[in-house]
């Protein structure tokens, strides 16, 4: 698996990759903020902004495993360059977009780039350095991977202060096109035909099962959970992902290895890793227009507003080892998703009149909680493996975290949608107008204005904060239930001497989706 000689290009082809996971990082981070002026552009409620949300994220999931495998197969140069090719063509599309179903479908397209993207960026590395060089190396994939989070809303918001919100899909086009003529030129051809073969139909029961699911969370506050379409796709995803798993325990090699489950250790690492992605996720999905609409800051403003959190991760992910070092790994978790929790319940207290400075509390908080317990139980996870089983076990909690995320959007997005629509006081307005100002908070301020009610801008801001509050507490208690969960079940300290043992390229891959 090792080259004997150091190729002369490996620090240039390092730089392909890290233009290809900054670009991808940001652009995770980047629709956050675009969505409230999107929203207002394009006549958009709130569940057609869950799916421009989670359009990318259901593709990239699904599609994630599958890609790793064509890359092993066919050259992992060639599907890096295809996947990069696929996001810039998706993001030319999401620019020039007119309607919210054109951004969805341009989001659709981006995922399946990100997910050839991001397994692939990962795979290259132990090929191009010597164990002795590939720690620097993924320590700066991982930077310019992580760095790109806080980078999106800035880069977003600054965008949108100067240009139309279709500006945030035209900044990957350069980005992407650097991505490409890098690989294209520096990256060697590496491939590893031993790898299982590309099973399609898992990864299309993978892509509808996950895709009726969100679909139904999505729709139920409109339609109400009691509908047929809605009941009828519940159904759907349930058959779907319980065929996807009968399947993959029948195939001689599974490329969704289900068996990894077994792992008392990896399965509720991977549990409580899938649980903070969740809570994030939905974190991020309800925050910008609380900051936007019910404050009043712009699109930069709101951007530069959320970098406690990433401060607060920061300061985690330095703690993170000394932590796991001295108490041991569960101990990390449990107090990592503690904070969390407290950070939920506290944000739940939030009001009209807080003020950011108690926002930025909660925030710091959050991203503090979110670190000190994810990248514990991603190594965790990991860790508790055999060294063969590395290279699927990362694939499989790489997955189950961005289900994880899409879920997350879908179900805290509908909750919110449904608690807004409830609490929002449309006495006096036609039907038309009382519709569309209850899409979301960004359509009732508009409304609020066209009609020039003082009392629906009120209400609208009062129920947003209302329905956010509602949002954070559900995360504060399923942060609670994961850290109780993970005190319970997760394995106690390893010895020093089993911890040397964890593969190297799975704490790496761990370390790198961080």
């Amino acid at each position: 698996m090792e080259t004997i000689t150091p190729d002369p290009r490996r620090w240039w082809a390092l730089a392909a990759l890290v233009a290809s996971m900054l670009t991808l990082g940001f652009d995770l981070t980047i629709l956050n903020v675009a969505l409230p002026t999107m929203a207002a552009d394009l006549d958009a409620g709130t569940g057609a902004q869950q799916w421009m949300a989670d359009a990318y994220v259901v593709v990239f999931a699904a599609l994630m495993l599958p890609a790793g495998l064509l890359g092993d197969r066919f050259g992992r140069r060639r599907m890096l360059i295809t996947g990069l090719a696929i996001f810039l063509a998706g993001s030319l599309v999401g620019a020039l977009a007119g309607d919210v179903n054109a951004v969805i479908a341009a989001r659709a397209v981006m995922g399946v780039g990100g997910a050839l993207v991001t397994p692939l960026a990962l795979s290259v590395l132990p090929t191009l350095f010597a164990p002795d060089e590939r720690t620097k190396a993924v320590g700066i994939v991982s930077a310019a991977s992580a760095l790109g989070l806080p980078l999106g809303p800035i880069i977003g918001g600054w965008l949108l202060n100067h240009f139309w919100w279709g500006s945030v899909f035209l900044v990957n086009v350069p980005m992407a096109a650097i991505g490409i003529a890098a690989c294209v030129f520096l990256l060697p051809e590496t491939r590893d035909p031993s790898s299982p073969k590309v099973d399609a139909l898992s990864a299309a029961l993978t892509v509808t099962g996950l895709g009726a699911l969100v679909y139904a969370i999505i729709e139920a506050p409109t339609r109400g959970w009691g509908d047929p379409l809605v009941l009828g796709m519940i159904t759907a995803s349930v058959l779907l992902i319980a065929g996807l798993v009968l399947r993959e325990r029948r195939v001689p090699r599974p490329m969704l290895d289900m068996t990894l489950l077994t792992h008392r250790g990896f399965l509720f690492n991977t549990v409580a890793a899938t649980l903070v992605n969740f809570i994030l996720s939905g974190l991020l999905f309800v925050l910008p227009p609380f900051l936007q609409a019910v404050l009043g800051h712009d699109a930069l403003g709101t951007g530069v507003r959320l970098l406690p959190m990433m401060g607060g991760l920061l300061v985690a992910s330095r703690l993170a080892p000394q932590v796991v070092a001295r108490f041991g790994a569960r101990a990390a978790v449990s107090a990592g998703l503690v904070v969390l929790a407290f950070a939920g319940l506290l944000g739940s207290r939030t009001t009209v009149d807080s003020g950011y400075g108690f926002v930025a509390l909660w925030l710091s908080l959050t991203g503090f909680g979110f670190g000190l317990s994810l990248i514990p139980a991603m190594n965790g996870g990991l860790s508790a493996l055999p060294r063969d089983r590395a290279g699927s076990g990362s694939g499989l909690l790489m997955t189950m975290r961005q289900v994880g995320g899409a879920i997350g959007i879908a179900l805290l997005g509908s909750l919110l949608s449904s608690t807004f629509r409830d609490r929002l006081d449309v006495t006096g307005l036609p039907a038309g107008a009382a519709d569309t100002a209850g899409e979301s908070v960004v359509a009732a301020h508009l409304v609020a204005r066209r009609t020039g009610s003082a009392d629906l801008l009120a209400s609208a801001n009062s129920a947003y904060v209302h329905g956010m509050g509602v949002v954070l507490l559900v995360c504060g208690i399923a942060a609670l239930v994961a850290a109780l969960l993970a005190a319970a079940f997760l394995p106690g300290t390893p010895r020093p001497a089993e911890t040397s043992t964890a593969p190297d390229l799975a704490a790496e891959e761990a370390d790198a989706r961080q």
